[in-house]
């Protein structure tokens, strides 16, 4: 396989776990407060929406990279 069809494979999978989830989630650490012997920290979930439409033109564009790919 070459890096062509590599990049549409993963152009279409990941187009289909866009359409599929909608959305994913990831944590960050704001905040960090150490008083002595005491640590806190504040954690924060935070929620990144993907739009149907990049899911659609990810699958679409790797759909034409199988396709026209090796031409040109």
């Amino acid at each position: 396989m070459n890096a062509v069809k590599l990049a549409a494979i993963a152009m279409i999978v990941a187009g289909c776990l866009a359409l599929v989830y909608g959305s994913f989630g990831f944590t960050t650490q704001t905040h960090e407060a150490s008083v002595g012997p005491l640590t806190m920290s504040v954690q924060e979930k935070k929620t990144v929406n993907v739009p149907v439409w990049a899911g659609v033109a990810a699958i679409v564009a790797g759909a034409g990279l199988l396709v026209f790919g090796k031409r040109g």
